[in-house]
């Protein structure tokens, strides 16, 4: 197994949900954890959380559709720990509607943080996972990676795209600079993602979809996640399809 104990790592979208339970079951597995967002208040209360229970992290406010944002956030994380071993690239939004509602701000939001922003921070930490010849990416895509659903299809096209991006990201830079490329494909998960939905239709399905299925809780992907991240250094789990007993295709 590789021991991550002692590595650092860049945790974006962790001021809830996905992102802050990754950066909790990192740090248990001794990770020191840079924590990334723009709701500084919350990541205040999550290193609070994390350095209680013996853990190390770093509050890095953090917007990723801003390259230089994303550039000083990075910056201030490789002067803390002197490097970046590992890449969670999680932020994202998924507002519902159908595409005759015309919410094209909301396209275009999702665009710019699930495509763009994962981009953008991409680019800035690979430039020191090269230069360390090491390093573990993490790409959050999703079931709607993998299939289309009705009142999704922006958010289907963004993680598609995640999903392109990551394979494509694999082949560059996996042999080439010993870097691995995880993609995490979850399927339904209680987080905040929901409170996005500006549509009541598609808020009330989502309502009741809960009632017929248990959703996976973050910490479910957290595990997932540091599973991959502790594979033997010659393993590179690519993609982890992780969905809820009750739901099916």
């Amino acid at each position: 197994m590789t021991d991550i104990n002692g590595k650092a790592a860049l945790v974006t979208g962790a001021s809830s949900g996905i992102g802050a339970a990754t950066a909790r079951a990192l740090a248990e597995a001794g990770v020191k954890v840079g924590i990334a967002a723009r709701r500084t208040d919350r990541l205040e209360e999550l290193k609070a959380e994390i350095t209680e229970k013996g853990g190390e992290a770093l509050v890095i406010e953090m917007d990723v559709v801003d390259p230089a944002s994303v550039e000083a956030g990075v910056k201030k994380l490789i002067d803390a720990y002197g490097a970046i071993d590992i890449l969670f690239n999680n932020a994202g939004l998924m507002p519902l509607s159908d595409i005759d509602q015309f919410k094209t701000a909301e396209w275009l939001r999702m665009v710019d943080v699930n495509v763009k922003g994962l981009l953008n921070t991409t680019a800035a930490v690979l430039p020191q996972m090269i230069k360390q010849h090491s390093g573990h990416i993490f790409n959050t895509s999703s079931i709607a990676g993998r299939k289309v659903f009705k009142g999704l299809s922006v958010y289907c096209a963004t993680k598609h795209a995640v999903t392109a991006f990551s394979d494509g990201l694999r082949m560059e830079v996996g042999q080439k600079h010993n870097i691995r490329v995880t993609c995490i494909q979850p399927g339904a998960v209680a987080t905040e993602l929901y409170d996005q939905i500006t549509d009541p239709g598609y808020r009330q399905q989502m309502d009741d979809l809960a009632k017929q299925m248990t959703f996976l809780q973050s910490a479910d992907v957290a595990d997932t996640i540091v599973f991959a991240a502790q594979a033997p250094a010659h393993v590179n789990v690519a993609e982890l399809f992780v969905l809820p007993v009750e739901q099916g295709w």
